[in-house]
């Protein structure tokens, strides 16, 4: 069976171009363009990873983050935060949360690729 992967950013173009690039690479792909969306997703499919960015509409990144590591449900999910915040505070505050990468946009595919790969070992 496939690993899932929840594709989280309110830019169509990045989804577009991620829901491509982890579907071609042999992932099952769910897409949200939202915080609120995103909780909604990963309680319903209880992804492997989640691709997240954190300045969103509503329920930013950094909430959806918290929520999904402190939820003994979903704490298993791998969560790379996407973000073009590159502060050292910025990152810091997503680790204290239980981000397990961050990447900063713009982003390399194959550098975000071998990443997941990496965190989900695929």
């Amino acid at each position: 069976m496939a690993k899932t992967v929840l594709i989280v950013d309110d830019d169509p173009s990045i989804l577009l171009s991620l829901e491509f690039l982890m579907k071609k690479a042999g992932y099952a792909v769910f897409i949200a363009r939202d915080g609120d969306e995103a909780l909604t997703l990963v309680a319903e499919h209880l992804p492997d990873a989640v691709l997240l960015d954190i300045m969103m509409p509503g329920v930013d990144g950094y909430e959806v983050c918290r929520q999904i590591k402190t939820n003994p449900s979903w704490q298993h999910a791998k969560v790379i935060m996407l973000s073009a915040k590159s502060r050292d505070a910025d990152i810091q505050k997503a680790r204290e949360l239980g981000a397990d990468h961050y990447v900063t946009k713009p982003f390399s595919t194959k550098q975000l690729l071998e990443e997941v790969n990496k965190q989900l070992q695929f």
